[in-house]
């Protein structure tokens, strides 16, 4: 069975019977398209008649409102891998598409090119008998191509062999009755964060997409919005998060005039702008769309039109998740995983394979770094070897007594460390004068504790260093991994820890890399805001994948 990146899906069961069989079909199409799938409606269209049909505009109705709700849930349980895109270009109410004159020809005047080139089509489209299925495919061929814009004889795909038929007589009659208009505005508007597009913002656009006839408006939340959010640190830049909704909204209703505006408090443009005459919420954000018209009738404008939809269930939601499918779960499901590619690091050994942990005071990475060792890594505490670059022996002993002066010295001849830390404490310049003393000298202790490591054939060494992005020592390593918890946590943790006031906690804090900074260099990163065995099944997740990633490096060579 061939597989394709991306194919579209003509949907041609009569509307009320599609409820009922589009976890089936989705199925089925998995089987085929493992990337995108664009799903296209039209519902009674016959594609064994003889004669070619041609594409039609379908009015906006609760029922296809409820389908496109439906389809994003099902997709979410049953093919949770593919980027599933319903296509609402042909759907639009019956006086707008008869007042433009740029739809002469029905809606697609000409082939509309998506952000994904189709390889294949499928439909669930059942042919009489199978001496049609050759029309049938032709027939689908010259369909999508008048359609979309494809490359000349896309393989065509009928799912209908591999699906359960489902009867008339099998969809209750109150589910047959004429479909119930939905009614429709010029202008609608949202809000939300729209981090790493999922089923649940599909379902809230798509809804929008049926509701607006010439406007959408979208308020993405940035910078002051994001503070409160879980893993905050995870969230796509705003850039990333505006370039994916427009793709998202010219493949699915390119006739909407889109407009994203950053979203900086709850409100927004939403309570200035008068064209606006709809607000489409969910059960969680309904008192948000009421503070909404709160603020507008203060303001002389009228109240929006609050248009609630469902939230979807996620099915495959962990005890650190939430019920609903929302962009934090997607957050939390990526730590431990490989984010980005570790830089090239051709000039290191293979193997020992060296892991940079990292983290701010605080988030737990010494706790990590242990595990790591539990489960076979070499374990390097940067903290330790920095006390050893400090007694009388080591090298830098001397060059800090030079630079700073012999009055740091203990009665043991030894340099008293707290003295060291007022000397330098909030003078940059000082600071630097001696980390370009000490860092140098830790890092060639790292070099020898690593080529030990080789020689005893370990396979992997955590260096655990809270410095190791400040001082650049990711070139002695193969990835870096970060770990992470909201600031207020680590004022918690560092004050119980080291008995220290808040004040002094939040200026440790401040003295180093912000989260954010950390994780833009990360490979990987951890949290560990959650209790510890969540955090033991995270570091295990990581170690696996690390696993497979030295496994397929040892192979590559």
């Amino acid at each position: 069975m061939s597989m394709f990146s991306t194919g579209i899906l003509v949907l041609t069961s009569p509307l009320h019977t599609l409820p009922l069989r589009i976890a089936p079909v989705l199925s089925s199409a998995a089987q085929r398209v493992e990337r995108t799938l664009y799903v296209h409606l039209h519902p009674g269209l016959n594609l064994g008649s003889g004669s070619q049909p041609r594409p039609v505009f379908i009015p906006p109705a609760v029922d296809l409102s409820n389908l496109i709700t439906r389809l994003y849930s099902n997709a979410a349980d049953v093919c949770g891998h593919l980027d599933v895109c319903v296509l609402l270009t042909n759907v639009r109410t019956q006086s707008v598409a008869c007042s433009g004159a740029t739809t002469p020809n029905g809606p697609f005047p000409t082939p509309q090119a998506l952000s994904n080139s189709p390889e294949v089509v499928l439909t669930d489209f059942a042919p009489q008998d199978p001496g049609q299925t050759h029309q049938v495919t032709q027939c689908l061929q010259s369909y999508t191509g008048h359609c979309y814009a494809c490359r000349p004889g896309l393989p065509s795909v009928l799912l209908h062999p591999e699906l359960m038929k489902l009867q008339e007589e099998d969809v209750p009659e109150a589910q047959q009755e004429k479909a119930e208009p939905l009614q429709t505005y010029n202008d609608v508007v949202v809000g939300g964060t729209f981090d790493r597009l999922h089923g649940a913002h599909k379902t809230l656009l798509s809804i929008s997409c049926l509701l607006a006839n010439r406007r959408f408006l979208i308020g993405l939340c940035d910078h002051a919005m994001l503070k409160k959010k879980v893993l905050k640190e995870l969230i796509e830049p705003y850039s990333v998060r505006v370039q994916r909704l427009q793709e998202f909204l010219q493949d699915i209703k390119p006739s909407l005039q889109v407009e994203v505006v950053p979203l900086d408090d709850p409100f927004g443009v939403s309570i200035v702008d008068p064209l606006l005459e709809c607000i489409v919420v969910s059960e969680e954000t309904r008192k948000g769309g009421e503070a909404v018209n709160k603020k507008r009738i203060e303001n002389g404008l009228p109240a929006l039109v609050l248009h609630e939809i469902q939230l979807l269930k996620d099915a495959h939601h962990t005890e650190i998740e939430e019920e609903k499918i929302s962009s934090s779960s997607l957050r939390a499901r990526l730590l431990g995983t490989l984010l980005t590619p570790p830089k090239d690091n051709t000039h290191l050994p293979p193997l020992p394979y060296v892991i940079g942990l990292t983290g701010g005071s605080g988030s737990g990475k010494s706790a990590i770094a242990k595990q790591l060792e539990a489960l076979g890594a070499v374990w390097i505490d940067c903290d330790k070897l920095g006390h050893e670059v400090y007694q009388p022996d080591a090298a830098a002993y001397h060059r800090v007594l030079e630079e700073f002066g012999s009055d740091l010295l203990n009665e043991d001849k030894t340099i008293n460390r707290r003295a060291l830390g007022r000397k330098v404490f909030g003078n940059q310049e000082r600071l630097k004068a001696l980390t370009d003393i000490v860092w140098p000298e830790i890092a060639l202790i790292v070099q020898k504790r690593i080529n030990q490591a080789r020689d005893e054939d370990k396979q992997v060494c955590v260096v655990d260093a809270a410095v190791l992005l400040e001082a650049k020592w990711q070139n002695l390593v193969h990835e870096v991994w970060v770990t992470i918890i909201p600031e207020e946590e680590a004022v918690l943790r560092i004050t119980e820890r080291d008995g220290v006031t808040t004040e002094d906690a939040l200026r440790r804090l401040q003295s180093q890399w912000p989260n954010s900074k950390q994780v833009e260099h990360a490979n990987v990163v951890l949290g560990t805001l959650w209790e510890p065995e969540v955090t033991r099944k995270q570091v295990l997740k990581a170690w696996n994948l690390l696993q497979k990633r030295i496994q397929q490096k040892h192979e590559g060579h």
